[in-house]
């Protein structure tokens, strides 16, 4: 897996009636891929986010909606930024995922993480748990998973799952990427440094550099060659002039960037790629589903990404 230049679709409210949602998806996928994004990502949630709007706006489940997508695109490969682990049995995500990658011919990426929105666990019956406990459950998780996705079959009586002999046939690969998501130095680096092959690093631009730090101390401390993980910031952008002007919202300075193509492709650059971090992955929320504006965005960041 390797993944320059990713897209987010986080946001399905596109003034419009439910029977032109999926085509819009559909369309922001082609754009997507015809302008060189490397990866399409769709959010594993349920709700709304409080970030991006009301639990009741409309909100599609990221699988069924990638399995589509797998069939009216080529080359750009298919995830989630992340899943969350609360919400499958692990041994039906291993299945899931294969099953992704065998109808993309090989484009399934496993995004995954240890699950945070409150809100959908309580009104859809989804255990929470502690902060502690969901690392726990996503440990376990990952034990069986990524073995799985390798073909082989994993026997575990842990504390959270139970699994005998599993087995995810048929596979289109040998070995299924892992991302994970998350800023957590101690439990989100720590996993990545043992079960993924790219880290998602959510954290505002000006903290990346020191991240990366610590998630090379976490790849020394398993032996990992820290050049091995991939790394990328997922960041937030809008185009000044297009629709109606954006205000950032608070508690997401550092998280997004507003301004012409060539000024926010220069502001990924220097605060994303110059300290290190190998690939980006953005999202234009209110923007994205507008003809021309991933296109004008992908054009922009593939200048620098290549250079």
């Amino acid at each position: 897996m390797t993944i320059r230049l990713g897209l987010q679709i986080p946001n399905f409210s596109y003034g419009r009636g439910v029977g032109e949602l999926f085509p819009s998806v559909i369309g922001q996928a082609r754009e997507a891929e015809s302008a060189g994004f490397d990866a399409l990502f769709l959010m594993d949630h349920l709700y709304q986010l409080p970030q991006v709007g009301a639990p009741e706006d409309p909100m599609l489940e990221c699988y069924t909606a990638l399995a589509v997508l797998a069939s009216v695109t080529e080359r750009i490969q298919l995830g989630t930024m992340v899943t969350g682990n609360t919400y499958r049995n692990p041994t039906m995500l291993a299945k899931i995922i294969t099953t992704l990658d065998v109808v993309s011919a090989g484009r399934a990426i496993l995004g995954l993480g240890a699950g945070w929105y409150e809100l959908e666990h309580i009104q859809l019956g989804y255990e929470f748990g502690t902060f502690t406990e969901r690392f726990e459950r996503l440990e376990e998780a990952l034990s069986i998973i990524a073995p799985m996705l390798r073909g082989e079959r994993p026997t575990v009586a842990g504390k959270w799952y139970r699994t005998e002999n599993a087995l995810a046939a048929p596979r289109f690969r040998d070995d299924i990427p892992i991302l994970l998501g998350g800023g957590g130095e101690k439990k989100t680096f720590r996993l990545a440094a043992r079960y993924a092959s790219h880290l998602n690093v959510f954290a505002p631009l000006d903290q990346l550099k020191a991240k990366l730090d610590v998630l090379s101390r976490r790849c020394e401390e398993v032996g990992r060659d820290p050049a091995t993980l991939e790394t990328s910031a997922l960041v937030g952008v809008h185009l000044d002039g297009v629709g109606e002007p954006a205000a950032i919202p608070a508690g997401m300075e550092g998280l997004m960037i507003t301004g012409t193509a060539d000024q926010i492709a220069e502001r990924l650059r220097t605060g994303v790629l110059d300290v290190g971090i190998t690939s980006i992955v953005i999202h234009a929320a209110n923007q994205g589903h507008l003809p021309g504006v991933i296109t004008s965005l992908g054009e922009a960041l593939g200048a620098v990404i290549n250079t």
